[in-house]
């Protein structure tokens, strides 16, 4: 028999637990302070050299690359190990899900990954340690080494559309699991909000666990509003369990 599909669809509030701030939520980046979101929106980034500089300040300083994964991400990747097909498509671009233990193959990073800087001409990328390591050398808003243009993370900023080929595998994962969880996320922000409904529509469990209300509440078949590192590894243990009862009663 085969075993159903599990998508897991994260967003920030799964890495607040590491350290990392959300940035919808109540003390959420974009409330305390809506300058900041200038500093990763392509049109002011690629405008304004002031801007730039001010961004590489923020990424210097950004809790994501030192933060360590948490009990959240470590049940998806037990999970995984217990022999139930799981995939990841995130909107967090902290790499914790890869940190964690799950195969890199198995995870979607839908807004791209804050641990890269790519180049906005020639598209030449590296860790971003290395440019992270120019600041420190005194360059505060390094450019390309290879054609001289504007770097950046390799994060989707505002403004940017997402990969078509990477959303294009997201659809496919929510259209074929069955069952859905949507951890974490304020399912605000489409086109990845919109996966939730995706799924739903083609018969899968919607499961949603977020400290506030989001728009596909309705549609879900079970709502948690606890604390996400306790109710996920309690949920996916429930689940893990559920998958092994038939083949034992069977055999």
């Amino acid at each position: 028999m085969t075993k159903p599909l599990v998508a897991v669809l994260s967003g920030a509030g799964i890495s607040t637990d590491s350290g990392i701030p959300d940035y919808r939520g109540p003390q959420g980046l974009w409330r305390r302070d809506p300058e900041a979101e200038k500093l990763v929106t392509y049109e002011y980034y690629m405008g304004d050299p002031e801007i730039r500089r001010r961004s590489w300040q923020m990424r210097r300083k950004n809790r994501a690359l030192s933060a360590e994964p948490n009990a959240a991400h470590r049940a998806i990747v037990d999970l995984e190990r217990s022999g139930v097909p799981v995939r990841v498509i995130t909107q967090n671009v902290d790499g914790l899900h890869q940190m964690a233990g799950l195969p890199a193959r198995k995870v979607l990073e839908l807004h791209g990954s804050a641990r890269s800087f790519v180049c906005t001409g020639c598209h030449a990328r590296g860790p971003m340690e290395e440019a992270l390591a120019r600041l420190d050398a005194g360059e505060d808003d390094p450019p390309c080494r290879e054609c001289g243009a504007i770097l950046k993370s390799a994060t989707v900023m505002f403004g940017q559309r997402l990969d078509p080929v990477v959303l294009g595998e997201a659809l496919a994962i929510a259209k074929a699991c069955q069952v859905f969880i949507a951890v974490g996320t304020s399912l605000q922000v489409q086109p990845a909000a919109g996966l939730a409904g995706v799924a739903a529509d083609h018969g899968a469990r919607l499961v949603i666990v977020n400290a506030e209300p989001t728009p596909y509440d309705e549609l879900a078949d079970e709502v948690v509003r606890e604390p996400i590192g306790t109710a996920l590894p309690r949920l996916l243990r429930e689940l893990a369990a559920a998958e092994r009862r038939p083949r034992s009663e069977e055999g």
